[in-house]
């Protein structure tokens, strides 16, 4: 390369760095300052939307979890009085209050004046 080109060359670059010096000077900054606040509101707010995000499914996994544990209990406290329900069940619960099975069947009353 010769002198002159490799001076032609510094010559280029500093014009492009002046030529973005004016594109992001002080007076372009201070008119886009509006456009600045709103990309930061903007920010702001997916920031916040994606906290939001998070604790919302945060908060609908636990109620998942609780409802599973319910589900749990309600199988478990069901199948406990089912149990409970049988007659061979009731029939021994019963037997410390002196009551027993009946071992004939019941008689039925009819009325005979007709």
């Amino acid at each position: 390369m010769t002198e002159e080109q490799k001076i032609r060359e510094d010559k280029e670059a500093k014009e492009a760095r002046r030529h973005w010096r004016k594109v992001f000077g002080y007076q372009w900054i201070l008119k886009n300052i509006p456009f600045f606040m709103f990309l930061s509101v903007l920010a702001v707010v997916y920031i916040y939307s994606g906290h939001y995000a998070d604790k919302t499914i945060r908060s609908i996994n636990k109620v998942n979890k609780e409802l599973k544990e319910m589900q749990y209990e309600y199988k478990t406290l069901k199948s406990e009085v089912m149990f409970r329900s049988k007659q061979s069940e009731l029939a021994k619960a019963v037997e410390p209050l002196g009551l027993k099975e009946l071992t004939m069947p019941p008689i039925v009353i009819t009325d005979s004046l007709k």
